[in-house]
């Protein structure tokens, strides 16, 4: 009898254990990523950087850079994907304590579904878009124009959209596209239509205004960048405590454009004075230590700029504080 019992005893733990070890665990669901915003501090003011997303960028956009040289390059910064080279979409909203404004907008739908959270990204962070009174565009590409309205609905009803005097002549001049070769007129007409259209709701307000060199606007100065396109304007924030620049698109990338500063890209519409740009800006980022926001670089965007030998440079984000 004991026999008999120690025997079925000892085959239901067999049977149990094989169950134990055969049933398959419970699958543990991953998690979306958090809303892609990023505040820091500087003197007093906050500024919050927006993540619109991220895009890739084809190498053969890239300009006067030996393939060889480029991919050691994107090889040394981890950077070399197949995909192509992975970019930011950044805007900058910046509380001054009188005032929130925005600097750049992202690119909403113009680019695609992958693209387009700045306005979701503004609400996780504590702000409503209601709330900014003011927007600095560097430039008219759609990806930092197409933002600021859907539809036909302005996305901050209560802002003011400011832009550069010869920016917006170049864009919104009909006769603009006469002056290109016929091989860029198409594109050409194609970005201007999804500038017209990001714009339209604001100019119907009386809310689309231009500034020339010299101006400041809520405290920001102005400060002309040409090259990546005629009117391109960069704006300075002085604080207390460190002068932030917010430098739209000098640059494209932390890797290709660091080592090697004379690359252009093919989005320059000068190329030659996109690059005398770039030199001249980075050196003087490089000796002052301006704190700098720019839109393409890696998210949040905001990081120091540093040389050892005044020909080549290096991003240095900011570090993480709570």
């Amino acid at each position: 009898m004991n026999k008999i019992l120690t025997s079925l005893l000892f085959s239901t733990s067999l049977v149990s254990l094989h169950t134990f070890a055969t049933s398959p665990p419970a699958p543990i669901q991953q998690q979306h990523q958090v809303a892609g915003y990023y505040q820091y501090q500087a003197g007093h003011a906050q500024i919050t950087a927006l993540l619109d997303g991220t895009n890739f960028i084809s190498p053969t956009l890239f300009k006067n850079l030996p393939e060889k040289d480029m991919h050691e390059i994107l090889k040394k910064y981890y950077a070399d994907q197949e995909k192509g080279i992975q970019t930011s979409i950044n805007a900058f909203l910046v509380n001054t304590g009188h005032s929130l404004v925005l600097v750049d907008t992202g690119a909403a739908s113009c680019f695609g579904s992958h693209l387009g959270s700045v306005l979701s990204n503004l609400k996780a962070s504590g702000y409503q878009p209601e709330q900014v009174d003011s927007i600095l565009l560097t430039h008219l590409h759609p990806d930092h124009v197409c933002g600021i309205s859907k539809n036909g609905v302005a996305n901050f009803p209560n802002a003011t959209v400011y832009v550069s005097n010869t920016e917006a002549s170049f864009w919104l001049n009909p006769k603009q596209v006469n002056q290109l070769p016929k091989e860029k007129q198409a594109g050409f007409l194609a970005t201007v239509e999804k500038i017209k259209a990001a714009i339209a709701p604001y100019q119907a307000t009386q809310r689309f205004k231009t500034y020339q060199l010299g101006d400041e606007i809520k405290n920001f100065k102005v400060i002309s960048t040409p090259g990546h396109t005629p009117g391109h304007f960069s704006y300075e924030l002085k604080t207390k405590d460190e002068t932030v620049v917010f430098i739209g698109d000098i640059v494209h990338s932390h890797t290709l454009q660091f080592d090697k500063p004379e690359t252009a890209i093919e989005f320059d519409v000068d190329p030659k004075q996109a690059v005398a740009t770039r030199l001249k800006q980075f050196a003087e980022y490089a000796k002052n230590g301006e704190t700098v926001a720019a839109p393409h670089l890696p998210f949040p965007g905001i990081g120091h700029i540093y040389s050892a030998d005044g020909k080549s440079y290096q991003w240095i984000p900011v570090h993480f504080k709570d």
